[in-house]
């Protein structure tokens, strides 16, 4: 049985021009894209299965990414359910030389493990165990019951 802080997983993706939209800021499917990827890593982390994308709760691009700079995907699994658990995915805009961060967009994905016939998969109990798990589960919940 997993943990959140388990679960827990940044990924980094350096804004390249082939990467953004007509002004310069990363091109919002691809951040959609990047929360999807980390996301299904986290679930998988979780569930010890392959895991789908099954629903994206409301997601808004608060702010922009430039190129140059560096998206910062976190992702951990709060909540599951017989087949299913919810990750919170949040995406930060990084500057590369100082470190400084910036929210930017905010999500939490259902998704789903599947067995090897594609069928829904059983997942474990999620173990909450350090003040840290504490803090993540409440957070998230917190976000996902606002909006």
């Amino acid at each position: 049985m997993p943990t959140i802080e388990a679960t827990y997983i940044e990924n980094r993706h350096r804004i390249q021009p082939n990467h953004t939209n007509n002004y310069e800021t990363a091109h919002g499917g691809n951040v959609m894209k990047w929360m999807d990827q980390t996301g299904a890593l986290s679930a998988m982390r979780f569930a010890g299965e392959p895991c789908v994308t099954a629903s994206i709760n409301r997601m808004n691009f608060e702010r922009p990414i430039p190129q140059g700079d560096t998206a910062v995907i976190e992702a951990y699994v709060f909540e599951h359910g017989k087949t299913s658990v919810k990750v919170r995915l949040r995406a930060y805009r990084e500057q590369p030389r100082t470190g400084e961060r910036e929210l930017t967009t905010e999500s939490v994905f259902v998704f789903v493990a599947i067995d090897e016939d594609g069928k829904p998969a059983p997942v474990p109990e999620l173990r909450i165990e350090s003040d840290r798990d504490k803090e993540l589960q409440a957070a998230a919940r917190e976000w996902a019951n606002n909006n």
